[in-house]
């Protein structure tokens, strides 16, 4: 992916957003990047606490928009990977405080001035005013879809709104995917999967548990060793345009093969 500015959304609540932009910027960090990540679902904030900064958080966004402090004295450096940053949302405000014009303008100011390489924007659940101020200044989105009806169906009508407020580039992460159950044929297909939503998957996550705990003590994935933080690496890797083959975690055909054949994997 070219774009600078991504949006990380999905429509549907619970998919696992807020852990995949967590992951995704500690992971493009890693491989060298400088990475902001920025919440903005003002009200709630979950960020902070899955990448266990929440003891850190002064200033947040809200604060920045109304002149209240500068943007650097918002941003929130993490200590264990270098180049990777934290815009904090408000917790006592309502989405009704941030405006589309003025995020879009802070966006700007994070890649001309503060000279981000790569700005991850975790969007709120649902299609009302908070995604569309998240999707504001996004060049490119990765849509959060689960292996099942519902999310399949509510990243559908989310990808149909992004590509009407001109996203170029659009990719879907898949979480949370059970091996056992794609063989067993009681879990979506990839066919299935691209037959409805048109769009090509970047990454595949697998279920584990190795994230629960991750997200408990406030430390992405992919900084231990777990079977998710890898995927996310890879994924990673992937929007950077490298040519990672998808790694077999089945034994034979279905899903995980036809995914295989679509990155170009063995």
């Amino acid at each position: 992916m070219n774009a600078k500015v991504i949006v990380v959304t999905s429509g549907k609540g619970g998919v696992g957003k807020t852990t995949t932009t967590a992951n995704m910027g500690a992971a493009l960090a890693k491989l060298g990047e400088k990475v902001v990540v920025i919440d903005v679902d003002v009200g709630l904030r979950n960020l902070d606490v899955v990448m266990g900064l929440e003891s850190r958080v002064v200033f947040d966004l809200i604060d920045v928009l109304e002149g209240k402090c500068r943007l650097s004295q918002a941003l929130i450096r993490d200590k264990r990977v270098e180049n990777l940053y934290l815009l904090p949302a408000s917790q006592t405000r309502d989405k009704d405080a941030l405006s589309p014009e003025a995020f879009k303008g802070a966006v700007r100011t994070l890649i001309e001035e503060e000279g981000f390489d790569r700005v991850l924007i975790d969007s709120p659940a649902g299609i009302e005013s908070g995604f569309k101020t998240a999707a504001a200044p996004a060049e490119g989105a990765l849509v959060v879809v689960n292996p099942e009806v519902s999310s399949v169906r509510d990243a559908d009508r989310i990808i149909g709104l992004l590509e009407a407020q001109q996203v170029r580039e659009i990719r879907l992460v898949i979480n949370r995917l059970r091996p056992k159950m794609v063989a067993s044929g009681n879990m979506l297909s990839e066919a299935d999967i691209l037959e409805i939503l048109g769009v090509k998957p970047i990454g595949v996550v697998p279920e584990d548990e190795g994230i629960l705990v991750s997200t408990n003590v406030g430390e992405p994935a992919v900084l231990g060793k777990t079977r998710a933080g890898a995927a996310f690496m890879d994924t990673a890797r992937r929007l950077r345009g490298e040519d990672v083959p998808y790694p077999k975690l089945d034994d034979g055909g279905g899903f995980l093969a036809a995914l295989r054949r679509l990155f170009g994997g063995s």
